[in-house]
């Protein structure tokens, strides 16, 4: 968290909520120490049961405690340290309150967790003048009310991915004016398949990312995909348009650049993994879904649609619901409803009854499943959309994006400026975590949604509201 200087080391104080967002949280903190207060073994104890993710990271975080306590029951005065297993470069040791506190908190209840925690690092203040207290905490309500009474507080930070989402991937770069002045030398086409490749020399190459969409808007626009980049140079495919309403996918066409930049990668077989970020109304489900149908259903390259999504209620909880799996899943997949009409609707010739037997044979083919049953299981040949994945932590995309067998293409749909998961950040959402890690493989694809293409109530919604 802090690089090593050679002024003395700090004492953080953690917060419960650390430890259960980050159970790995106590062996992150480099050279300086930890303080444990009671009260935070308490909280962890509390949460500590169930099957939430909560109360999974409560009983790692208790497991990692039981590793570094040991038995080294003698000396918690002075620490144990931190320099255990895989964490040898640790120089840090971690203290746990061995004596009862008594600090007055100017206005503040005493016995409230929250409370006792900012008492435990008032008095810590008081012993070692010689350094520095910090309390880390998750809650900007006890951050707020640490400062109130002259304690620094810090959010914890090292599971964010990026410190400023506007520098995330975007998927696409746009080249310049001059782009084919400084490249166009030594430049070789030829075609394969009946695709168009360009082989590129030139300045603007070193930055190129595989499978990264390259615009040219000027005078004769040129639309293509990195291949391959090495060096000074790259190969450069001109992607499909799908705007045309003869190359349609189950009848919807790309309305903008970067809808067709999605349909690209959506309809490569040599994509396994695609993730698109957008705000409302940008078509990502409805592009995913109709990419998903061609391909199952006409290209018959994968066998099923499993959609699954994280159920983070936006109002009040309605509490349990009744039916299978697949019933209770129901409500969350309003959304694949609306899009399932307007794919559904694009088939004018057919008539009601050729909707209907159109719409039953889809149904069967698209499989909605819950979260909570994902783990242990593979999928095979299966096309795997999970929608609303901003709201998954690194962990959980890492255990569903694991669940991909031969085949399989997983699709992550999400917002994350729509974030409806306690404690998690735009900056840590599992959704940012994925766009970073996987830009550069080779069958990887990302793209950013700019453009809503709702309805023009909902854009501008978007934007004045």
């Amino acid at each position: 968290m802090t690089k090593k200087s050679t002024s003395p080391t700090k004492l953080f104080v953690l917060d419960t909520n650390v430890l259960m967002h980050d159970p790995s949280s106590l062996f992150r903190f480099e050279e300086h120490d930890i303080y444990l207060p009671m009260v935070t073994l308490e909280e962890l104890d509390n949460n500590k049961k169930g099957m939430t993710e909560v109360a999974r990271n409560a009983r790692q975080a208790s497991r990692n405690l039981e590793e570094i306590v040991g038995t080294n029951l003698t000396k918690l005065e002075e620490g144990c340290p931190l320099a255990i297993n895989g964490n040898k470069h640790l120089n840090g040791r971690l203290f746990l309150q061995t004596t009862e506190v008594s600090v007055e908190l100017p206005g503040l209840a005493g016995s409230k967790a929250d409370n006792q925690i900012l008492g435990v690092v008032l008095d810590q203040q008081k012993k070692h003048t010689d350094r520095q207290v910090i309390l880390v905490s998750k809650d900007i309500n006890i951050r707020i009310k640490a400062r109130a009474i002259g304690v620094a507080a810090e959010d914890y930070f090292n599971d964010k991915v990026l410190e400023d989402t506007d520098l995330l991937y975007t998927g696409m770069k746009e080249l310049p004016a001059n782009f084919w002045e400084k490249h166009s030398k030594e430049m070789e086409s030829w075609q394969d398949a009946g695709r168009m490749f360009y082989r590129i020399t030139g300045p603007l190459c070193k930055s190129f990312i595989i499978n990264e969409f390259a615009h040219y808007e000027y005078e004769k626009p040129f639309h293509a995909i990195v291949r391959e980049q090495k060096g000074n140079t790259a190969v450069l495919e001109v992607i499909k348009d799908y705007s045309q309403p003869k190359h349609n996918i189950w009848g919807i066409t790309a309305r903008n650049r970067e809808q067709n930049f999605a349909l690209n990668l959506l309809m490569d077989p040599e994509v396994d993994f695609i993730t698109l970020l957008g705000q409302a109304g940008t078509g990502k489900t409805l592009l995913t879904l109709a990419s998903a149908l061609t391909q199952t259903l006409d290209k018959k390259i994968y066998s099923e649609i499993i959609m699954t999504r994280v159920t983070v209620p936006v109002g009040e909880d309605i509490g349990f619901l009744p039916g299978t799996e697949e019933e209770k899943m129901a409500p969350w997949m309003g959304a694949l409803e609306d899009n399932l009409d307007v794919l559904n609707k694009s088939d004018d010739d057919a008539g009601e009854w050729g909707r209907a037997a159109t719409q039953d044979l889809i149904r069967t083919r698209i499989k909605i499943k819950s979260l909570n049953f994902m783990r242990g299981r593979t999928f095979l040949h299966k096309f795997l959309i999970i929608d609303e994945a901003q709201n998954l932590t690194p962990k959980q995309m890492k255990t569903l994006i694991t669940r991909a067998g031969p085949g399989t293409k997983v699709v992550c749909l999400g917002n994350i400026a729509q974030i409806d998961t306690p404690y998690l950040t735009e900056g840590s959402s599992g959704l940012t975590y994925v766009v970073d890690r996987f830009k550069g493989w080779g069958h990887n694809g990302h793209v950013t949604l700019l453009r809503g293409e709702r309805s023009r109530l909902a854009d501008y919604a978007a934007e004045a509201l």
